[in-house]
């Protein structure tokens, strides 16, 4: 049976400046990303492994090529359609949780529909809460929490408008050991149980290694791919 494809990426170019000069932060990438497909990506500082996860979730343009996520081609967006494309559409996790301090953890979770002029609903909230683990801490507030609860939080959020490919960034960058593997494992469940499809950058070798897919990134190219042994 043909694997559906979730993520496409052709031909993906995108440059800073730097001084006089340029730098290729993404040079003619292509790639394709498969529903329910767990992939990491990895690369030394610099290697353009951030900047490539931006363009795949919308957050940053590509000076030529063109991005499709679920049969959407996000490239030929106007700025409007993409900040609501973004809102609806893709689920970002990051470093840093960027929770609202004066919102508990419910009221976090529920902020990108809030955004988008929906109410959560309640079952969806209390499912989420179930599977992140944190029904008895849904009317806590970020100051309340460790760092692993506030990172699972930022999922819950990421999750709740239902996308269809969740884009992660170094998020298990701020935590110690223990509450990496948890949330490693959390992205592990959301892969094998629910058919999510993610794709998360890290530079941790340990982090990686649950993916499905490992791509390398090195000045701006892949230089290499290895698929996960069964």
């Amino acid at each position: 049976m043909e694997r559906e494809i979730m993520v496409r990426a052709e031909g993906l170019v995108k440059t800073f400046r730097s001084g006089d000069g340029s730098i290729s932060a993404v040079d003619n990438v292509s790639l394709e990303i498969y529903r329910g497909e767990f992939v990491a990506v990895t690369g030394e500082s610099g290697s353009g492994k951030s900047t490539l996860l931006n363009l795949l979730g919308g957050l940053d343009k590509p000076e030529s090529g063109s991005i499709t996520v679920d049969g959407r081609e996000i490239t030929k967006l106007k700025d409007s359609q993409l900040a609501v494309y973004r809102r609806r559409y893709s689920g970002f996790v990051f470093q840093f949780y960027n929770l609202i301090p004066v919102l508990n953890v419910e009221e976090n979770i529920a902020l990108p529909l809030n955004l988008d002029g929906h109410e959560a609903d309640k079952k969806r909230v209390d499912e989420l809460l179930r599977l992140l683990g944190l029904t008895e801490r849904r009317y806590h507030f970020a100051s309340q929490l460790s760092g692993g609860q506030q990172q699972r939080a930022a999922i819950g959020r990421a999750l709740i408008a239902q996308p269809p490919c969740i884009f992660a960034d170094e998020p298990t960058g701020n935590l110690d050991s223990a509450n990496s593997r948890e949330i490693v494992e959390l992205f592990r469940k959301l892969v094998d149980e629910y058919g999510t499809t993610i794709v998360l950058v890290t530079h941790d070798a340990n982090v990686a290694a649950e993916a499905d897919r490992i791509i390398t990134m090195r000045d701006g190219k892949i230089v290499d791919e290895k698929v996960r042994e069964a």
